[in-house]
Parts: structure tokens; C-alpha cells; sequence
């Protein structure tokens, strides 16, 4: 198991991580590996885009209406003819599947992780 380096505490208040509702997910049919393109409501911050390789668990149709975490200060990345806007967290299990972190009760959008 490789060791991750340590971080201050000035680092980590850097990231910003908010809960957001997704309120449309689809097949992204031009990505490598199989994913969904996501549109998630941040409240006060606005919609964002993602991709997210979480096909395995999840298929679009239940994606709506579920709330996640995710990392709103990356720059945009580019994924085939897509702009990915924030980055949805979740557990890496076996086989890369992805196990999306949402919390335990609803909240308001927008909330931030800390």
C-alpha cells in the first residue's frame, strides 16, 4: 500500500467539496469507457457538468433526484466532445467500481464538505 503525502490543514480547506442534487444523467455514448455525463444542481453555485464511469451500480434513469459529493474547483476537463466541470467522489472498489459518497440525510445543495 503506497503512503499518501501529508497534507496541512491550509491544503485541505483549498478544496472545494459541496453536495449537489443530480438532476440529469445519460449515456455518454463517445467515451472510452463506459460513463454517464451528469448536470448536478450546487444550489447557489449553479449547475455543473461531470462525467462519471459509475455505470456498473447505477444506471441513468435512478440517477436523478440523488445527491453527491463533489470537487467544484478543478479546472474544466475535456472528455472526448465533453467538458467535465467538477469531479463526483466516490469509493474505488474492486474492479474500479465506483460506489458514489452522497450523504446519509437529504440536505440543502450546496453545502460544503469540511
Amino acid at each position: 500500500m503506497q503512503e499518501a503525502p501529508t497534507i496541512n490543514w491550509s491544503d485541505f480547506t483549498k478544496i472545494e467539496m459541496r453536495v449537489g442534487t443530480i438532476t440529469h444523467a445519460e449515456v455518454f455514448k463517445e467515451a472510452h469507457k463506459p460513463a454517464y455525463k451528469l448536470t448536478i444542481d450546487f444550489g447557489a453555485y449553479g449547475l455543473y457538468k461531470s462525467s462519471a464511469q459509475i455505470t456498473t451500480l447505477y444506471s441513468a434513469e435512478a440517477l436523478p433526484g440523488k445527491q453527491v459529493i463533489a470537487v467544484l474547483n478543478f479546472p474544466p476537463k475535456q472528455i472526448a466532445n465533453f467538458y467535465s466541470e467538477c469531479l463526483v467522489l466516490g469509493t474505488v472498489g474492486e474492479a474500479n467500481t465506483i460506489t458514489l459518497l452522497s450523504p446519509e440525510q437529504p440536505v440543502p445543495n450546496g453545502l460544503r464538505i469540511g
